[in-house]
């Protein structure tokens, strides 16, 4: 029977099999039994080389499959022999690799390695070394590093099979190694204060040397701790409140120290892995000092440096405060100005350190005498201001200034000195004098400007007259600087007469602006004007170049003169300025004369009189103007030689009938011929002075009665008159 055919008998016997049932022997020879075992003999070693095939191929797709892995892998069975690697494995202990092999021993090829010195970890102690890595191969728990000899580290992590055998991890670590030691070090030497926190509970994790150093916590107490404990005040930890570095670092927080000092810091923030918990890197810059000299600025910005009062940048503010309360009700609010009287004196007698302790003592009483609601401020050197809100009407302004000015009054004993100071108060009362603060403490210094003209240590309110000859003084001012740049203002030239002779020997040159729509403007308006704002310099250097080019075209022997401000003797540049004008015109030295007054010898100015002498070493002669004048000294005449005296046109005035005034005419006379000065009188209007001036041997007169100042353009047709035979009617007005 072929096996074709005995097929269907054995699937029916494996039927009977399945459903309980004994098959029945088949009725076969002994022949035919040996074929049937030789036939499944054959079909069972087909099966298990089949079974081989697929696991050989299972084997081989385990071995692709763990290739690509970027760790190591090993698989060892349970007497620890290598039955499968990959190759990242073989390439991580590539000076082993040779001795992998399917059924060698890990612990051979340990111990092969440490021989070569592959684990430079077991030098020394080899053996305990062996027993110590096997018994945690066998025995694994937690993961744990390995050191190799070319300075690469490596993480194991070893799991046992259910088998007993051992599947292993391996990756190197190396560069994450090194990012460690490099943030280590970084992280410990590093100046700035610096601490771990881990994100889940917020409990401190590390803290470098600097940070120990900075709050004063040994490192044991900080990993106590949660970063909560050293906020003062917030409530949450700085990396959740706000979402960018920027941010965070823009925002100060306050810590507490070890020995309860607040400290101001800006803390930034960056998360990263520390200890395999993900944690936060907290960089804490101490801003503690920079916060408080922040601070010092600050109130250094808004108030007096001398004396610890506001300035006028915080009174402003302050007042802002007061009047827009004020604005709501029927309340009034005084502006009081306060200026000490004659603290120059101070300063220049005792001292400025006693000038200085005398300011601080000034605003230490008018502090104790106002109301704690009330504002005081200094405003410059020895000026006050005062601003009091709630009055009802100006009577109260007035008690209080003069409570302020009693309180005042009374001496200071400074450094061993009584000093005794008075002041004057301008008011100005809102809302009526003006209801915006620098309105009302620009019309508060305008009343103290006129209680100080008018009569010192007292107060003056503010009205609207003085507002109108401010804004006035203030329009002279702007048209002044334009018509000096635009070369507007002309010397007049008024003639100065031999009284002997009756000829001309020289021109004052005195300055004239012609104004396009007020006229000639006189300069009793705008000299005033010039010297408080310092134009006087660039007003006298026109004048004088003016001058000199005129006078350059004159005869030989006219002389021409020209008043000098003692303001500019003060810039230092007056020599140049006169030495420039002589050269620019060509005018000889001797032909020019420069009148200066006696208030510029009152400063006593070594410069002033060095000045002096090197403009009369030039050649210039030097004039004495209104001699006679409130600071007559013979002093002055002997510590400068003078060429010329000009006697004031106040003795001048009616001198025909005035015995008093002839007296003293008589004496500067005298005093000037025993000096060997020339003298002149100024203001002659009338034949009677001018009779009685030649008569008492005056040398020169200057007056109306003999001309006006006139343009250039018309002096050089009385010069030409003086030529001709009636040179001297010429000459009369």
């Amino acid at each position: 029977m072929s096996s074709e055919s005995r097929k269907p008998g054995k699937r029916k016997r494996a039927a009977l099999a399945r459903a309980g049932r004994r098959p029945r022997k088949p009725r076969f020879a002994p022949a035919a039994r040996a074929t049937v075992a030789t036939d499944e003999l054959v079909q069972s070693r087909a099966e298990a080389e089949a079974a081989i095939a697929d696991a050989r191929k299972a084997h081989e797709r385990l071995r692709q499959a763990i290739d690509i892995l970027p760790q190591g892998i090993v698989f060892l069975d349970s007497e620890g022999r290598y039955v499968l690697w990959n190759r990242k494995y073989a390439e991580i202990y590539n000076k082993t690799a040779d001795l992998f092999a399917e059924g060698a021993r890990l612990e051979d090829t340990l111990r092969i390695g440490v021989a070569r010195g592959d684990y430079p970890e077991a030098a020394g102690h080899e053996d305990e070394w062996i027993a110590e890595r096997l018994q945690k191969l066998y025995q694994p728990a937690e993961r744990h590093e390995q050191k190799l000899s070319d300075g690469r580290v490596i993480l194991i992590e070893e799991r046992l099979t259910d088998d007993g055998g051992v599947v292993g991890l391996r990756v190197d670590i190396t560069e994450l190694k090194q990012r460690e030691a490099s943030f280590r070090l970084l992280f410990d030497g590093n100046p700035v204060p610096m601490i771990v926190c881990a994100l889940d509970d917020e409990r401190i994790l590390g803290v470098n040397d600097a940070a120990v150093a900075h709050y004063g916590y040994s490192r044991a107490e900080f990993e106590k701790l949660t970063i909560r404990s050293l906020q003062a005040f917030e409530s949450e930890p700085p990396w959740t409140t706000s979402p960018t570095g920027e941010e965070q670092a823009a925002r100060t927080w306050k810590h507490v120290k070890a020995d309860g000092a607040l400290i101001d810091l800006a803390v930034y923030s960056r998360e990263l892995s520390y200890a395999e918990r993900p944690a936060v890197l907290l960089a804490l810059m101490d801003i503690t000092e920079r916060k408080r000299a922040e601070a010092r600025l600050a109130f250094m910005a808004q108030h007096d440096g001398l004396t610890g009062l506001p300035n006028r940048n915080l009174l402003r503010q302050q007042m802002d405060d007061m009047l827009a309360h004020t604005r709501r009700s029927s309340d009034k609010v005084a502006v009081l100005m306060l200026g000490l009287d004659n603290f120059k004196a101070v300063n220049d007698t005792l001292g400025h350190g006693v000038g200085d302790k005398l300011l601080r003592g000034v605003s230490k009483r008018l502090r104790s005498t106002l109301r704690e609601e009330d504002a005081l401020a200094r405003l410059n050197s020895d000026e006050f201001a005062i601003v009091q809100s709630g009055l009802t009407r100006p009577e109260d302004a007035v008690m209080m200034a003069k409570r302020l000015l009693e309180a005042i009054a009374d001496p200071y004993l400074l450094d061993g000195h009584s000093v005794v100071i008075g002041a004057s108060i301008g008011i100005a009362m809102a809302p009526g004098d003006g209801d915006e603060s620098e309105k009302l403490l620009k019309n508060a210094d305008m009343a103290l400007s006129r209680a100080k003209a008018d009569a010192r240590g007292t107060f003056a309110f503010f009205e609207a007259a003085l507002d109108a000859r401010a804004q006035s003084r203030r329009k002279i001012e702007v048209e002044l600087r334009d018509a000096i740049q635009n070369d507007v203002l002309r010397p007049y030239y008024q003639p100065l007469i031999d009284l002997s002779s009756g000829r001309i020997t020289g021109f004052e040159a005195l300055v004239r602006w012609p104004h396009p729509e007020r006229g000639m403007v006189s300069p009793a308006e705008f000299i005033p004007v010039a010297e408080e704002t310092g134009l006087i310099n660039p007003l006298g250097g026109l004048m004088l170049r003016r001058a000199c080019l005129d006078a350059a075209t004159w005869p030989d022997d006219v002389r021409v003169a020209v008043n000098l401000s003692p303001l500019q003797f003060r810039g230092g540049s007056l020599l140049a300025m006169v030495t420039d004008a002589l050269k620019q015109s060509g005018l000889p030295p001797r032909r020019l004369e420069l009148e200066i007054t006696e208030t510029l010898l009152l400063e006593k100015s070594a410069q002033v009189l060095a000045t002096l002498h090197a403009l009369r070493a030039l050649g210039v002669r030097i004039s004495m103007d209104d001699f006679g004048t409130g600071y007559s000294s013979l002093s002055y005449l002997r510590s400068f030689p003078f060429d010329k005296i000009k006697i004031d046109q106040s003795f001048v005035r009616d001198l025909g009938a005035n015995r008093e005034a002839q007296a003293i005419i008589r004496s500067i006379v005298s005093l000037g011929k025993g000096l060997g000065v020339t003298i002149t009188a100024e203001g002659v209007e009338t034949e009677a002075e001018l009779s009685c001036l030649r008569a008492e041997g005056c040398h020169e007169g200057q007056g109306y009665l003999f001309s006006k100042a006139r343009p250039n353009a018309e002096i050089v047709g009385l010069l030409q008159a003086q030529r001709g035979i009636d040179g001297d009617a010429a000459l009369v007005a």
